[in-house]
């Protein structure tokens, strides 16, 4: 990395991030259902290296405290890696390889191991730029990824740090029946409301202790409701709430970060960073197709994050010597 940053290959304006599945040294013949695993049953002292690596791995982020879901099954031999079934085809376990990229001449500015599941895969974003900052004062304006990177918490802590998210905000809100969807409300900031496209005020659940359904809920979203007598005389409600008695809405606690990740992809320059984002694809390609790395040899965290740490440097030097190919020595005749 230093010395693709010397060589002027690093710019750090734009960044792109993504992940790759990569099969795990384990196979379901010799693993547990989740029924019957218990990791506190498992002697330390016995363990091998990579069962001791997924004990200690299990209060990190990308691993055992991204989510409280057992995989379905769970090898003996590489419990860290996950059972997945994330192609549409045979399950088998893996581990995800997370790359961050600059965009400039896709060089990889860091790579991450993670368990397979899409809140590891999100969280290794706040690890690799916080430590692409810390190692090399590389910080990007904007940074590029797929739908499955636009959450609400990682568009905030994006846009906290003014850092553009050129990522399609991940959205359930749609609606398929032809009523109103949440982007059909006009939200009032000043007077804390949404307009609903029929001109009526929906304002937030206040707190009510003997309804613990009422209020804001505890993963950070604010409820809206309109009054039962304006919905009910509404010439609109057919489009708006014809099964309820009056509409209700959600806010995220982050949806001014996800309107400014919206905006954004209104833009040309979005255009663009969607072209740029298959330069961290293409990479992975090559990382299966040329470098043949479609299945680990080593096991546990440790072992996953070394063999992505030499692909990845590899590929590296691969960028540095095509760009920068070595001086041809002229022959003695």
């Amino acid at each position: 990395m230093a010395r693709c940053i010397a060589q002027g290959l690093v710019s750090g304006q734009r960044m792109a991030i993504d992940a790759s599945l990569i099969e795990a040294d384990a196979n379901k013949q010799n693993s547990t259902p989740k029924e019957e695993w218990d990791a506190a049953s498992i002697d330390p002292e016995d363990a091998p290296r990579a069962v001791r690596e997924y004990l200690d791995a299990l209060d990190e982020a990308a691993f055992g405290a991204v989510s409280e879901v057992q995989p379905k099954f769970t090898s003996h031999s590489d419990p860290a890696s996950q059972w997945t079934a994330a192609r549409k085809g045979s399950a088998f376990c893996s581990y995800s390889d997370d790359y961050l990229i600059d965009t400039d001449h896709g060089v990889i500015v860091d790579v991450e191991a993670t368990r397979s599941i899409r809140q590891a895969e999100v969280g290794s974003t706040k690890t690799m730029l916080n430590r692409v900052k810390e190692r090399f004062d590389l910080h990007p304006r904007r940074l590029i990824a797929d739908t499955a990177y636009g959450t609400a918490p990682l568009l905030g802590w994006l846009v906290d740090r003014k850092i553009a998210p050129h990522i399609p905000v991940f959205d359930k809100a749609g609606r398929s029946d032809g009523t109103w969807s949440r982007a059909d409300f006009e939200w009032d900031a000043e007077n804390d409301q949404n307009i609903c496209p029929a001109g009526h005020a929906l304002e937030q659940f206040r707190r009510n202790y003997s309804d613990p359904n009422r209020g804001p809920t505890c993963k950070g979203t604010a409820r809206y409701h309109a009054f039962k007598q304006v919905c009910q005389a509404c010439p609109s409600k057919a489009k708006c709430c014809p099964n309820a008695d009056a509409r209700k809405i959600t806010r995220e606690e982050h949806e001014d970060a996800r309107q400014v990740a919206r905006d954004i992809a209104k833009t040309r320059q979005y255009d663009i960073s969607m072209k740029l984002r298959k330069k961290v694809e293409m990479l992975f390609a090559h990382l299966k197709r040329i470098l043949g790395l479609g299945r680990l040899r080593l096991r546990g965290p440790y072992g996953a994050n070394d063999e992505f740490l030499l692909a990845a440097t590899a590929q590296n030097l691969r960028k540095l010597a095509k760009i920068f190919p070595a001086p041809q020595q002229t022959r003695k005749a």
